[in-house]
């Protein structure tokens, strides 16, 4: 892509969004899919009791489990709410189970790895503002037909904490996203008010600091529908909210996040890496 134009910088900085159809060709888009079918046959042939973890945002009941408090150095399967029965077993097939995959995608899955880390996503994230990018975590998250569901109001920085705020997420969408389906909806100019929460990692797990009660005014929501291939750049301090899906088609997408190393980032969010696979940027 080129330079950023001077709607789309007064875009980031009045709405602390940005959408960019057709950013993804269909030949990535493809291989992408490809590889996220691999991965998810690879953990249907090898599932094991502790990979059973449920993540929702609205229970966070995953975010006092080990399997996802230490999954920011792996690549690890999180299921949706509703894939069980009362007796444990999958009620609904195994490739539509799955709420996401994360969260080293882009640094141990060679495909995702070079999906991440190309000249144009280094130019973007520059123009953006960040003069020392890192690739923190990545996500395909599945949002499957029928049992696909909410996922609550939230600014990534509450999870992903640096002094100053840095965090930039980008969402790749892989299906169509429709408000039927479960699109991201987005709160306008969010970005400008302080954040409400902030999550902080626990010997027990992650507690929520609440900082402001005021629940958002959801009225306030407009919905992202986008095409395949499409990206949404967004602020770490925007507050955004997807719906259950209701429909019968998934809405797949996969979510880079990127921090500024020249900020603080804090010893208590809930992803910390090892020293043996450290933080790097897009070189």
């Amino acid at each position: 892509m080129g330079g950023l134009t001077e709607e789309h910088r007064s875009s980031w900085n009045n709405n602390g969004f940005l959408v960019f159809p057709e950013f993804v060709d269909q030949q990535s888009l493809a291989c992408l899919n490809t590889q996220i079918d691999a991965l998810v046959a690879g953990f249907a042939n090898h599932l094991s009791p502790q990979a059973t973890t449920i993540f929702s945002t609205t229970e966070q009941s995953h975010a006092q489990d080990e399997w996802f408090l230490s999954s920011g150095a792996t690549i690890r399967p999180f299921f949706e709410d509703g894939a069980f029965d009362a007796d444990g077993k999958l009620c609904v097939p195994f490739a539509e189970a799955l709420n996401k995959i994360g969260h080293a995608m882009h640094d141990l899955d060679p495909t995702f790895d070079h999906f991440s880390r190309t000249p144009d996503l280094a130019n973007l994230v520059s123009q953006l503002g960040v003069a020392d990018p890192l690739l923190l975590q990545s996500m395909v998250i599945f949002k499957p037909p029928r049992i696909g569901g909410e996922v609550a109001c939230h600014t990534d920085h509450t999870f992903l904490w640096t002094d100053p705020p840095s965090v930039i997420g980008l969402w790749f969408a892989l299906d169509d996203a429709t408000v039927d389906n479960g699109c991201l909806w987005v709160l306008p100019s969010g970005h400008t008010k302080p954040v409400r929460s902030r999550s902080r990692l626990t010997a027990s797990g992650t507690v929520t600091e609440v900082l402001d009660p005021t629940p958002y005014d959801m009225k306030q929501l407009v919905p992202v529908e986008v095409k395949a291939g499409t990206l949404v750049a967004f602020s770490g301090l925007l507050p955004h909210w997807s719906a259950p899906n209701t429909s019968t088609t998934a809405r797949r997408a996969y979510t880079l996040h990127i921090i500024d190393g020249t900020t603080q980032y804090a010893a208590d969010n809930w992803l910390q890496r090892p020293r043996d696979l450290p933080l790097r940027g897009f070189s």
